[in-house]
């Protein structure tokens, strides 16, 4: 197992409960899908370049994967680890970052407006997954 991950992944169920908040990366003051990731690898001990004035919706792919790629973060195709983190591609070209345990996931749920953990549902099964190099 991944130790990181696994510290990553406990520390963000750490934060169900939080707020949604657009560009939030602090648990005490709100998180998007962006600031739950980081904020739990930056929990787990390893703190990681975060990108800075992203959109909520209309942020590219590839601007996406660059930032994931900036902070250490490589494509897993093996089996999910605990701490991965899956790119959700949303409809009208919104993505979606959620921490991956094989079989939940913890995201940030703006609908929810909350940070929830959910069953991990077929989204988020068949999307590209990324790991902490």
């Amino acid at each position: 197992m991944d130790e990181i991950g696994a510290r990553a992944f406990a520390a963000a169920r750490g934060m169900i409960g939080a707020r949604f908040r657009p560009q939030g990366c602090d648990p005490a003051t709100g998180l998007d899908c962006v600031g739950l990731v980081w904020a739990a690898y930056a929990a787990a001990g390893r703190r990681l370049p975060r990108p800075r004035a992203y959109p909520l919706r209309g942020w590219s792919e590839a601007r996406i994967v660059a930032a994931l790629q900036t902070a250490g973060f490589a494509r897993d195709e093996g089996r999910v680890a605990m701490g991965d983190v899956a790119l959700i591609a949303l409809p009208a070209g919104q993505f979606h970052l959620v921490l991956l345990d094989g079989e939940t996931m913890v995201h940030a749920h703006a609908g929810l407006r909350r940070v929830v953990e959910a069953p991990l549902d077929d989204a988020a099964r068949t999307a590209a997954r990324w790991r902490l190099d």
